[in-house]
């Protein structure tokens, strides 16, 4: 199995950070009312993006399994606060044609991804820190 490793860099130009995962390199950062340039997504917006991208992936890859005529899947992803937590919204749109009964297993299948189910399962962070002088 193919080791899942994201690795962040980030030098002395306010908060604009390189992201690295396998081959591809990717750019985060902060907007200009919090300092940074805007030259990519908030960390926050990755995550996001995460949930929306696997949610799609995994209806695309159900829908494509089972035949079902669907032109396209749009997954938008916001978020809210109330105290003590963060309340994630996820708003599927599907662009073709399913029976009442396809659109409840679609409706399953979106909680099946593996992002959604790493979100609402317990998490924990085991963090180290190394200092190189």
């Amino acid at each position: 199995m193919e080791e899942q490793i994201a690795v962040a860099t980030i030098n002395r130009e306010t908060y604009r950070t390189e992201l690295r995962a396998r081959k591809h390199v990717l750019i985060a950062d902060e907007p200009p009312d919090v300092g940074g340039r805007d030259l990519g997504p908030r960390p926050g917006d990755f995550l996001r993006m995460s949930l929306a991208s696997c949610t799609a992936i995994t209806l695309r890859m159900y829908a494509n399994r089972k035949g079902f005529d669907i032109e396209q899947i749009e997954v938008e992803v916001s978020t809210s606060e109330e105290p003590g937590k963060t309340l994630y919204h996820t708003n599927i749109e599907i662009k073709g044609q399913l029976t009442e009964e396809q659109r409840a297993r679609m409706m399953q299948i979106a909680k099946l991804c593996p992002v959604h189910k790493v979100l609402t399962n317990p998490i924990e962070i085991d963090t180290a820190l190394e200092v190189h002088a």
